[in-house]
């Protein structure tokens, strides 16, 4: 029984390196130009992952990007900083932001309408879609706005552009 878990183990860890190499293209993720900056919302629940864009079951694993976790977002002028306690943390630049949308799932997480908050970003050669859920259901409008209402202040030229690494 014992070998039998161990190989199970060892199968899904080569699924997992081998879906890696699906994406090893993905360029290093920018890093916030403005870590101080005030906070214009604050928003605490879970990251599900991230996956391309229009393909919700093809999650992204490299950079960090395919680790779920309790995710701290934090919406600034400059984009979407998200700080994850034992996973490493990322920021959304404000003009790579495309907008934010409601959805029922992601990347193997299926919840109720409306469950899941996806912000929709460009991150060199992908459009990527990132699902997070607030621990309180009710703030997903209000960030659904303010997301879409920072991009496209961003493509008007409205915020500033982001360091590339």
């Amino acid at each position: 029984m014992l070998l039998v878990v161990v190989l199970l183990y060892w199968l899904m860890s080569r699924g997992w390196a081998r879906r890696g190499s699906f994406h090893s293209d993905l360029p290093e993720l920018p890093v916030d130009p403005a870590p101080d900056a005030p906070a214009r919302m604050v928003l605490r629940g879970r990251y599900f992952g991230s996956t391309t864009t229009e393909q919700w079951l093809d999650r992204i694993v490299t950079r960090g990007l395919g680790t779920r976790s309790t995710a701290e977002l934090t919406l600034t002028d400059h984009g979407v900083r998200v700080v994850r306690p034992g996973a490493r943390d990322f920021f959304v630049p404000a003009d790579r932001l495309i907008g934010a949308r409601l959805d029922r799932g992601i990347a193997g997480k299926v919840l109720t309408d409306g469950g899941l908050l996806v912000l929709t970003w460009r991150h060199g050669e992908r459009v990527l879609d990132s699902g997070f859920r607030s621990d309180r259901a009710e703030e997903h409008r209000a960030w659904l706005e303010a997301v879409n209402r920072t991009a496209a202040e961003a493509a008007e030229g409205g915020r500033p552009a982001a360091p590339t690494p």
